[in-house]
């Protein structure tokens, strides 16, 4: 994720006193591992986030061990319904891609009609 966004993300945890605070969970982890990524010095990292070398610090201690518990994000599983592709059943209905030779891509509305053509090809 670029720096740039990660500033305007972190600056909205940022009081008037120019402290943070109740940094979400996600945004630890997303500094966490743009500061694992990150191929220069540490202070162009933490300037170029509008920190302070010790607020980097407690930042990325806060993010490795929320890292390390598993227990961030939102931690609920969230169902994803597409009403539009599930027919008859529960079945999933929709277009069926296959990638063959040259880079040519055959879609198959159906699954009867992909089992005809492979059973012709083979």
């Amino acid at each position: 994720m670029d720096n740039t966004v990660l500033k305007k993300r972190l600056s909205s945890f940022k009081t008037d006193g120019g402290r943070y605070s109740k940094i979400s969970d996600d945004l630890l982890v997303d500094l966490l591992r743009a500061w694992e990524s990150w191929t220069g010095s540490s202070k162009e990292f933490y300037q170029g986030l509008g920190l302070s070398k010790q607020q980097l610090g407690n930042v990325i201690k806060k993010g490795k061990k929320l890292s390390k518990s598993g227990n961030y994000g939102s931690g609920e599983f969230k169902e994803i319904k597409f009403d539009s592709l599930v027919g008859a059943g529960g079945a999933m209905v929709g277009p069926i891609e296959v990638s063959w030779e040259s880079g040519k891509v055959i879609r198959f509305s159906q699954v009867e009609q992909l089992v005809d053509f492979l059973k012709k090809v083979a």
